[in-house]
C-alpha cells in the first residue's frame, strides 16, 4: 500500500497487487521498485471460513461447500508434487456455481477446479479420484 499526501494534512493509499509466482525474469520488479511498497503473505482461508464462502458465494449447502473445500485442501497438498497451483477459491465458487444451476457434482468439478490446473493424465485421475471420494 502506498500513501500519498493529499490537501489538509491527509492521505490517500493506493493498493497495489504482486504475486512473484506468476513472472519471469524478464517480468520481474526492480528490487528499487519493490522496496517502495509494504508486503504483506496471504494463504487460503482456514476450512471454516473458505466453506461460508462458497456457501455466500454460490447458495450451495453447506455440506456440498465443505466437500469443495476439502477437495482442494487436497489438491493444494499436491502443490510442488506435480502440481504447479492449488485449487483457488475463486474455482470452488465456478464449481459451486455450476453445482447450484443443477450440473452434476462430477460434472462441475472436473469443469472447473480438475481440468483447469493439469494437463497431467496422471494427476487428473488422481484429482478425479478425489472428487470421488467427496461426491
Amino acid at each position: 500500500m502506498l500513501f500519498i499526501p493529499a490537501a489538509g494534512g491527509c492521505f490517500s493509499a493506493i493498493a497495489a497487487s504482486f504475486n512473484p509466482g506468476y513472472q519471469s525474469l524478464m517480468k520481474d520488479l526492480k528490487q528499487s521498485t519493490k522496496q517502495r511498497f509494504g508486503a504483506m503473505d496471504f494463504n487460503y482461508p482456514d476450512h471454516a471460513t473458505e466453506t461460508e464462502i462458497v456457501m455466500h458465494e454460490t447458495g450451495v449447502s453447506e455440506a456440498v461447500a465443505d466437500k469443495l473445500v476439502s477437495i482442494a485442501e487436497r489438491a493444494r497438498n499436491l502443490k510442488g508434487h506435480g502440481l504447479d497451483e492449488g485449487i483457488s477459491t475463486r474455482m470452488l465458487i465456478y464449481a459451486g456455481s455450476l453445482i447450484a444451476k443443477g450440473v452434476n457434482a462430477h460434472a462441475a468439478c472436473r469443469v472447473a477446479l480438475v481440468r483447469p490446473i493439469t494437463d497431467d493424465p496422471d494427476m487428473r485421475d488422481a484429482l478425479d479420484a478425489t472428487v470421488t471420494t467427496f461426491f
